[in-house]
Order: structure tokens, then C-alpha cells, then sequence
């Protein structure tokens, strides 16, 4: 039986892999249809609460389901790292959905295709399955000395940055939208005047530091999917500002590096 799980195991990082390339090839042409960028053609619709929280959710049930199985699941190392991931996940399934809620009524634009949601979905169920698996089964932590614990410490410390920049950014713009009356206008103040996506930016960060601290090719491949998938989203957002607010937007801010991108 832990033959037949390593070998699925490592299929699934594999996919994990391929992922990243053919996301950023297709976003790079296609504008994921929802939020501000919605349009119609792509099926059926979600109210953005149900769907954050439908396509979200496997960050939490599936690892919840599979950490029992984890021959390290109580290491402490491990408990930390997956601590960490559901702490995320938790933001974004629970917490979020909830903001989207008080926000008040959205129009039809802003609603999730159930298509994109199914895709989102199928992707968060793998990772769930990937990221969980390799914390609690397939690093090993014997003979780690202080080294791996200021490695996760480094780590942990960019993804609890990343997270607090990338909740901060989400509530500012949907209180901006409140205030906009559920339209649109340009975000200022903090990372906002660096870069379009700040929340994306935190986003990344998150990831990256939690692959620093699981020390495995599994969470930095969840790294590169996940700017495969937001740096395209991000230059759309960016090129959207451009076109709807002219000179009002500034053009040094760039889209979610800095400086850079």
C-alpha cells in the first residue's frame, strides 16, 4: 500500500510541475472570467462567497483527512508547517467568503463560473493532497539540528508577512468598493502605491516562505503555481487600471513586484 501511495505521490508533484508552465502559458491569453474581468460565456455562476468558499475549502478537509496518516504528522516541524497551511486556507474559505458577505450585494459581473470554480477546486484537492503528504510523510526530520528550525523560523516569518500584507490588501480593496458603491476606483496608500496587487504580492510571499520552511520540492512547486497563476492575473489587473482610470493611475506603479513586474 506504500508503494502504490509513493508512486501516486510522485505523479501528483509531477502534475504539480507541469502545472506551472501551461497556467502561466494559458493566463497569458486568457483572462481568468470573474471579479472585474467577469464576462459572460463560461456557464453557470456562483454568488463569490459560495464559490470562494467551494473551490477553497479542500485546503482544510483534505489535509484534515489525510494528517492522521502522516507517519511524522507529530513532528514538530511538520505540525507547524501544516499548521501554517491551514491557517491560510482558513482565511481564504471562512474568513474571506464571510468579507465578501458584509460587503454587501455584488452584480452578476462579479460572480465565479462555476467552471472556473470546478478547476480551482480539482487544483486545491491535489495540492491538499500533495502539500499534506509530503509534510507528514515524505520529508524526513531525523537528525535535523537548529539549522532546519531557523530555516523554518525564516520561512514562517516571510509567510506570516505575506499573510498579514495579503489580508490587509484584500480588506482595503473591498472596503473601497463599498465605499465606491460597488464600482471601482484606484487604491492608494501603502504597498498600493508600489504595485496594482499587493494582496497578490502577499499571496506569493506566503508561499514562498512556506516553502522555505517545509523544505520540500512539493511546497516550492505550490510556490511556482502559485505565481503562475496570480502574475498573469495581476498584469491583467494592472492593464485593466490603465485602460479604465487613464492618468489617474500611476504609471510607475507596477503590477505585484515592486519595481520590476
Amino acid at each position: 500500500m506504500e508503494d502504490v501511495d509513493s508512486s501516486i505521490f510522485s505523479a501528483a508533484v509531477w502534475v504539480l510541475f507541469v502545472f506551472c508552465p501551461a497556467t502561466a502559458a494559458a493566463l497569458r491569453y486568457v483572462t481568468a472570467p470573474y471579479g472585474r474581468h467577469g464576462r459572460a460565456g463560461w456557464g453557470f455562476f456562483l454568488s463569490p462567497a459560495l464559490g470562494w468558499f467551494l473551490m477553497e475549502s479542500p485546503g482544510i478537509w483534505v489535509t484534515l483527512l489525510l494528517l492522521p496518516y502522516g507517519r511524522h504528522r507529530r513532528h514538530p516541524i511538520s505540525v507547524v508547517v501544516i499548521s501554517a497551511y491551514l491557517l491560510h486556507y482558513f482565511n481564504r474559505s471562512v474568513v474571506y467568503p464571510l468579507r465578501l458577505l458584509k460587503n454587501g450585494g455584488k452584480g452578476k459581473k462579479e460572480n465565479l463560473p462555476v467552471s472556473v470554480a470546478a478547476m480551482a477546486f480539482g487544483f486545491n484537492v491535489l495540492n491538499a493532497y500533495v502539500q499534506t503528504r509530503s509534510a507528514t510523510q515524505y520529508v524526513e526530520y531525523e537528525g535535523l539540528g537548529w539549522r532546519a528550525w531557523a530555516r523554518v523560523a525564516a520561512g514562517l516569518g516571510l509567510f506570516g508577512w505575506g499573510m498579514w500584507v495579503n489580508v490587509a490588501a484584500d480588506a482595503a480593496l473591498l472596503r473601497l468598493k463599498r465605499e465606491a458603491g460597488g464600482g471601482y476606483r484606484v487604491p492608494k496608500g501603502g504597498w498600493f502605491e508600489l504595485v496594482a496587487c499587493p494582496n497578490y504580492m502577499g499571496e506569493a510571499a506566503e508561499w514562498l516562505g512556506w516553502a522555505v520552511a517545509a523544505g520540500s520540492p512539493a511546497a516550492f512547486g505550490f510556490f511556482l503555481g502559485t505565481c503562475a497563476n496570480l502574475f498573469p492575473r495581476a498584469l491583467d489587473h494592472r492593464r485593466w487600471y490603465v485602460e479604465k482610470f487613464g492618468p489617474s493611475f500611476p504609471p510607475s506603479r507596477r503590477a505585484v513586484i515592486p519595481f520590476i513586474l
